[in-house]
């Protein structure tokens, strides 16, 4: 499947028959205890955390607070069918990042909380980053719907899908405990960025979806995404950093080019001995989940492939050093997916697939994110349907051997 962002918000997902009733915070139904037989892991439970029928629910992150607290973010949109309308796609006027929050992974806070709204258009994939000073980021981007009079006097190339312009990418900051936000933050346009937004013609500034990462010496890493030169609907990874906690952004270094393949939704992880990784989602490369490496605090990079497919990752240090990779898988049998791999990152290739779940309603499911519980429990969080119904929050917690 291509690129939600970019190449891929011209592909629409339909969102179809809707489950009765709000079901929040109830079990998943049973489904096959997928881990059961893999060395390392097994799967506690499935849970629903969010689920109302009139609201289409997706593309979680989530972090713990140094009080324990867990802090669940996830873009929320109209179910477009309230409006009588038969598709629900992933770009809306009315898409607005919100919260929940628990302090024990399975019993979560029933209303959610905004977060924040754009005021010039839809918000997607709120992406939390908990600094080790206790501030909280959330990064995200936005799309405009204009008039036609306002479509006629944009700026070409822009990139266009269901009527929307994309806006691009901006922050948003808490400095206590996430009662309270501050911002946009908006970062810097980059150079190899073609595109223009829907705000007078202005050059996109730098986006993606995907974890960010405070480093050992304080510096905030963040792979965005821009359109390539030879393309306004390819796209390309690159890094920009900050030295004073997200409140300004520099280029740093490309992440990942290719003459033919995409590179967008990308999370990043710094290892022990201090390498830089990055997992890469793809388009034209057969949906191979890729990787990049930088050993010299991200001056450069130089990417592969991971020699799997699934798409976006997110990584979590555990506590025995080891990282969990969570990824959706976009196949059939629709689900998600993990490895356990060692803590330089080094193993992608042979770490035992561990299929978390297999029941999912179509590809129109996935974005996991995982927190740890506790030094043998993780949380893997993410947005799911069964049997093509309401898109919801959901989690699996696994038991890490």
């Amino acid at each position: 499947m291509n690129f939600r962002i970019k190449s891929a918000l011209a592909f629409f997902l339909v969102a179809g028959t809707v489950s009765p009733g709000i079901l929040s915070f109830m079990p998943e139904r049973p489904s096959p205890p997928e881990t059961a037989d893999l060395p390392g892991v097994r799967k506690v439970k499935d849970l629903v955390i969010y689920q109302d029928e009139q609201f289409y629910s997706s593309f979680p992150s989530i972090i713990k607070k140094p009080n324990g607290e867990l802090l669940l973010a996830f873009r929320r949109a109209p179910d477009r069918k309230v409006f009588g309308e038969t598709r629900t796609t992933h770009v809306d006027p009315n898409s607005y990042l919100v919260a929940l929050r628990s302090k024990d992974g399975e019993n979560w806070t029933k209303e959610p909380e905004l977060i924040y709204s754009h005021a010039f258009g839809g918000s997607q994939d709120p992406c939390l980053l908990q600094l080790k000073n206790g501030d909280i980021l959330c990064a995200s981007y936005g799309w405009a719907f204009l008039r036609p009079e306002g479509m006629a006097n944009l700026k070409k190339p822009y990139f266009e899908s269901g009527g929307a312009i994309f806006l691009g990418g901006y922050l948003v900051r808490s400095t206590d405990g996430a009662k309270t936000w501050q911002g946009p933050v908006y970062p810097p346009h980059i150079a190899p960025e073609i595109n223009h937004s829907a705000f007078g013609g202005e050059p996109i500034r730098a986006y993606n979806r995907g974890a960010l990462y405070e480093g050992k010496n304080g510096r905030i890493y963040w792979v965005v995404a821009s359109s390539d030169s030879n393309s306004p609907k390819k796209t390309s990874n690159h890094l920009i950093v900050s030295d004073d906690r997200g409140l300004t952004w520099k280029y740093e270094s490309v992440v990942a080019t290719d003459d033919k393949a995409s590179f967008n939704e990308t999370s990043i992880y710094e290892t022990p001995k201090g390498d830089l990784v990055a997992f890469l989602r793809t388009a034209n490369l057969d949906d191979q989940a890729c990787i990049a490496r930088s050993t010299d605090g991200g001056k450069h990079f130089k990417w592969e492939k991971m020699g799997f497919q699934g798409h976006p990752m997110q990584a979590l240090r555990l506590a025995d050093n080891r990282v969990l990779l969570v990824y959706g898988y976009r196949h059939k049998p629709f689900g998600i997916r993990a490895r356990i791999l060692n803590a330089e990152c080094t193993d992608f290739a042979s770490a035992p697939e561990i299929v978390l779940r297999e029941d999912g309603g179509n590809g129109d499911i996935g974005y996991p994110w995982s927190v740890q519980l506790d030094r043998k429990r993780v949380l893997v969080v993410y947005y799911f349907n069964r049997d093509n119904s309401t898109r919801h929050i959901a989690g699996s917690i696994l038991e890490i051997q």
